[in-house]
């Protein structure tokens, strides 16, 4: 077998090809299924005008027989199986994004279960669902329309590999010995889910809620990043994605984004992305590892621990500002974070019943200290920014002891001996205390399947709803990429050009320099960035298209032509 061709050959020779029907119609699956117009064009190597006008022509395109001769992908395929793959792929996507590795048996019956609810869900439709098999043959089309990855042929995906967890771990050990890494060096960051409004299922307040007409359970859920160091005493300031980039609450509180206790971000989807992880790295993480590290004297130089989800760039160095040039970043082996991702270790998990049992605590102080009911508190008062104020107490209940043990499993030796092991104050017991004393009926078995509900797979109906929303935010997105292609790259290479010059005389010359500094690093991380990542990838496409059409004048020559007359 000769040697596997890179991602650029790839394209470089789909654009070659003749844009077929079966390739314009491969290209509005990939769109519809969530793939971005830039992502498209740079798969089939074409320019992402192309690819719009083949959008624009959806319906006549799906509506046109395939040519004599032309092995047609699909017939008449149904509108409910068209639903069932876009919600499969956002599906796959949050467990790509939590870092599992899906089999094709497991995508199967989750696709036959989509199916079934879909068409439960349509009017008219009898109780038994028409069967749908999720074939070897479905399954292929599927993954070739879809392009997924991350997914095991055969069998069921492991759901922790001992062996390569063994292997990492001495590996980072030898590393940290290496390298001279002390505890207080070396960080660990981790997302997880949160439905900020849930309670248990069996109160009166979640029944309730699940009846009001347009519930929409996805509007609660947000996504948190954590991280701390090794020896617990340096916790980042989180990161947090939700769908709304200005709520309601925010106007009516007057919040101003930048003095809340995160890092407020957003997209439909609440999903932390690769732009907002480089985005929390060099605004929040990176800032505060340098103070520190200056503040306690100790070397400039630091390591940061995560393991392999699709927001956690490989590479990632090249996009830290020259300043934070001493982070060094390494990966966690798949399938391995239950064993040793130190995140993962109960602490995300005491979070959780931190937040619970604050939650619960302010039920009982407004029902307590005024005449609003619990009814009306969680109709009209429980907001966004009261969420917020939670998520702080609970992050700051974090002990540092707590945050230290974590890294047993990994790093066993830079865990602090304790003069007691005796267990931490039961939350639990005090969460159900505190729903007892306002007339519910919880026991410890509701928190803690409370707790892990957090991370339970989305229902169809989330699934919907999210891809709702994707689709939403989809349209936006090609409006931007229609507004970047009228700006010329010689106007992009000047203004990027211009900024930097700014940015260099700011800082030699403003009479408070760390203020300049400050204020241009973050101009730069959320403004400019988007301007250079547009240029860089332009000059990327235009390099292999010339590349590609050198290559191509080279192979069109005679071999046998003989030397070039001097």
């Amino acid at each position: 077998m000769g040697p596997k061709k890179t991602a650029a050959a790839v394209a470089g020779e789909r654009k070659k090809e003749k844009v077929t029907l079966e390739m314009k119609k491969e290209i509005i699956w990939k769109h519809d299924g969530g793939m971005r117009v830039t992502d498209i064009a740079r798969e089939y190597g074409r320019n992402p005008s192309t690819i719009g006008t083949i959008l624009k022509m959806r319906e006549k395109i799906l509506a046109t027989d395939a040519a004599k001769g032309v092995t047609r992908i699909v017939k008449n395929r149904p509108a409910v199986l068209e639903e069932v793959e876009k919600l499969l792929l956002i599906w796959i996507e949050e467990k790509q994004r939590a870092g599992d590795t899906v089999s094709e048996a497991v995508i199967c019956e989750k696709a036959k279960a989509l199916h079934a609810d879909l068409i439960r869900e349509q009017p008219g439709t009898s109780a038994e669902p028409e069967v749908f098999k999720a074939s070897r043959g479905w399954f292929d089309r599927f993954k070739t329309r879809s392009g997924i990855h991350s997914v095991v042929r055969h069998g069921e995906a492991a759901s922790s590999d001992v062996p390569a967890a063994e292997d990492f771990a001495a590996e980072f050990l030898e590393l940290v010995k290496t390298e001279g890494y002390v505890p207080q060096q070396v960080f660990n960051c981790d997302e997880t889910g949160l439905f900020w409004k849930r309670m248990p299922k069996r109160t009166f307040i979640t029944q309730e809620e699940s009846r009001l007409p347009g519930h929409k359970p996805m509007k609660d859920r947000l996504t948190l990043l954590f991280c701390a160091n090794a020896s617990g005493d340096l916790k980042i300031k989180p990161l947090l994605v939700y769908h709304s980039e200005n709520p309601r609450a925010f106007k009516r509180h007057k919040i101003d984004k930048e003095r809340l206790s995160v890092m407020w971000r957003s997209n439909s989807k609440a999903w932390v992305t690769r732009v907002l992880f480089v985005d929390w790295v060099n605004l929040a993480f990176g800032p505060a590892v340098k103070q520190y590290l200056l503040d306690n004297d100790l070397p400039l130089k630091a390591l940061l621990l995560m393991d392999n989800a699709p927001a956690h760039p490989k590479g990632l160095e090249v996009d830290l500002l020259e300043e934070f040039s001493f982070i060094n970043i390494m990966f966690l082996p798949p399938n391995t974070t239950p064993l040793l991702q130190p995140m993962d270790q109960q602490v995300i998990a005491n979070f959780k019943k931190l937040y619970t049992k604050e939650l619960f605590r302010r039920c009982f102080e407004v029902t307590d200290c005024t005449t609003i009911t619990l009814r009306e508190f969680w109709k009209d008062h429980f907001d966004i920014v009261t969420c917020l104020k939670m998520v702080n107490t609970a992050w700051k209940g974090i002990s540092q002891r707590k945050l230290n043990c974590a890294w047993r499993s990994l790093w066993p030796d830079c865990v602090a001996p304790s003069d007691s092991d005796a267990p931490e104050s039961t939350v639990v017991q005090d969460i159900v205390a505190l729903g007892r004393t306002m007339g519910l009926e919880v026991t410890e078995e509701d928190v803690c399947e409370l707790v892990e509900g957090h991370d339970d797979e989305l229902t169809t109906v989330e699934l919907v709803e999210l891809q709702a929303e994707a689709a939403q935010e989809q349209a936006s997105l090609e409006e931007e990429e229609a507004t970047e292609e009228r700006l010329s790259s010689e106007r992009l290479r000047d203004i990027c050009q211009k900024w930097k010059e700014v940015q260099t005389f700011a800082d030699l010359h403003h009479h408070e320099k760390h203020v300049a500094h400050d204020a241009g690093n973050f101009y730069d991380t959320r403004v400019m960035s988007s301007f250079r990542e547009l240029l860089k990838r332009r000059i990327k496409q235009q390099t292999m298209d010339r590349f590609l059409t050198k290559k191509q004048r080279v192979e069109e020559e005679p071999s046998s032509s003989g030397p070039p007359e001097s």
